[in-house]
């Protein structure tokens, strides 16, 4: 037996020791007259965030499961009105390093692939393998029929990894009504999850998404907890299109969004955990959540676009960090107009370097046990959890977006927010302009059937998307 070699000096040996009394006098130093407390701040929903922290023992939010070939899943989305250039686009990110594809459909072709039949739908796809490319569909009130086109595509393979993400809540929530009962959107949404579920074991879906809170300028609780409410929400009806709770659960995905902070983005997804454990917990379900990040259009500027890069890559670093199963990053030209091939080029390698060169995604929970991040990651899970108990004992998230529960949140969460300070707009604005090219393409509607269903229309107060740096452009 060979004995074990002498341990070594001391790693810290070198550093003095330095106690909380001892940064304190630093600080106080640098700041002169100032006050500790003028290092102070808080988000737009009151959540306080202190210049110091001690640190944590324990992390607070369960860890993701670690996957042994990517960190994380690098997806992309397509929305060019032509499905020809569509198809060209989602061949190209694959052939460059994308795992997984988004299609956003729009039958009109002013916000998406303007798609109207399976036989549309399938020329987007052509020679994409979904047996290897998980493909997700972005398609509002049209999603019921929109999945089960993507099923005739997929020919029944039961090993066709698709993500009919259908979501009727987040277009209510942004368009303000329904063709039809809202409630009977949920319901066709179920039976058709419930049709589909069995021809495709591998499938997710719905998506149960806080984004829209997010874009219209919501707060990172209640963000998290409209998706949550919206989980529920879909796993109640999918019970009663006869699926298994647990099912309805493991087989939707919460998605959220990441801006430029991110430190605010991995706190977010670390709660989001949290409360989904939980939710599931008390539901005997599995308490593993499956999360979806998409980088946040409402930082994005169109005036200096080329400092977009910097957001996003701050965004897409947040996500992985936070734990995101699937992560896509927007365009820098989102706030102008279509991407080109270069701009998606972009989005997609600055994926790729955060996962390959970066090595962002080793550690499966990196912030653990960070004091700030903890403390951050908790006290965004309690209000979150509190914003969510308030849309159940209302009555559920459509009764909350009807009563205006949802928008009178995200317009106090606007109110509260300070003058940012936006590279490129308001802070260091460029001495000439530097145009960033983007695609041109005209809408060109097609014929689909129809979305509405029997009954009267429902309505709420909109949330509205917008973009912080808007009103400085």
């Amino acid at each position: 037996m060979v004995d074990a070699p002498a341990a070594g000096p001391a790693l810290t040996a070198d550093f003095i020791a330095a106690t909380e009394a001892d940064w304190r006098a630093l600080v106080d130093k640098t700041l002169g007259e100032a006050p500790f407390a003028s290092l102070e701040k808080a988000t737009g929903e009151g959540i306080a965030v202190a210049p110091l922290y001690a640190p944590a023992a324990q992390p607070l939010a369960p860890a993701r499961a670690v996957r042994v070939d990517r960190a994380w899943e690098v997806a992309t989305l397509s929305a060019h009105p032509a499905p020809p250039r569509a198809n060209a686009e989602i061949l190209a990110d694959l052939r460059g390093g994308a795992a997984a594809v988004t299609l956003r459909l729009d039958p009109s072709g002013r916000a998406g692939v303007a798609i109207g039949s399976a036989e549309a739908l399938a020329r987007a796809l052509d020679d994409v393998i979904l047996e290897l490319a998980p493909t997700a569909l972005d398609a509002g009130f049209l999603g019921p029929i929109a999945a089960d086109w993507l099923g005739a595509v997929a020919k029944a393979s039961p090993n066709a990894r698709l993500r009919f993400h259908l979501d009727p809540l987040s277009a209510y929530a942004e368009v303000g009504a329904s063709p039809g009962p809202i409630e009977a959107h949920l319901i066709s949404a179920a039976n058709a999850a419930a049709r589909l579920a069995e021809t495709y074991p591998l499938a997710q879906l719905f998506l149960a998404s806080g984004r829209v809170v997010h874009e219209a300028g919501g707060g990172e609780a209640l963000e998290v907890a409209f998706a949550a409410a919206a989980a529920v929400a879909y796993a109640k009806a999918m019970v009663r299109a006869g699926a298994p709770m647990d099912e309805a659960f493991r087989r939707t995905t919460l998605g959220l969004c990441a801006d430029a902070d991110y430190f605010l983005a991995i706190a977010k997804l670390r709660a989001a955990r949290a409360v989904w454990a939980r939710i599931t917990g008390a539901c005997e379900a599995d308490p593993t959540a499956r999360i979806e990040v998409r980088s946040s259009h409402r930082m994005l500027t169109a005036k200096d676009a080329w400092t977009n890069m910097i957001r996003l890559t701050a965004a897409g670093f947040g996500a992985a960090v936070g734990g995101a199963d699937t992560v896509i990053l927007g365009n820098l030209t989102d706030a102008l107009g279509l991407p080109t091939e270069f701009a998606r080029r972009q989005s997609r390698n600055t994926q790729l370097v955060l996962m390959e060169e970066a090595h962002v995604g080793r550690v499966a929970d990196p912030a653990a046990g960070c004091g700030y991040v903890e403390a951050l990651t908790d006290q965004i899970a309690r209000a979150a959890w509190a914003e969510f108990q308030a849309i159940e004992a209302g009555g559920g998230v459509i009764a909350a977006l009807n009563a205006g529960q949802i928008v009178r949140a995200v317009d106090a969460a606007n109110a509260a927010r300070q003058a940012p300070r936006i590279i490129g707009v308001t802070a260091f604005p460029p001495t000439k302009d530097t145009p960033v090219e983007v695609e041109v393409a005209a809408a060109a509607a097609v014929e689909a059937p129809s979305t509405r269903l029997p009954g009267p229309d429902g309505t709420c107060p909109p949330l509205k998307p917008m973009r912080i740096s808007e009103a400085f452009e």
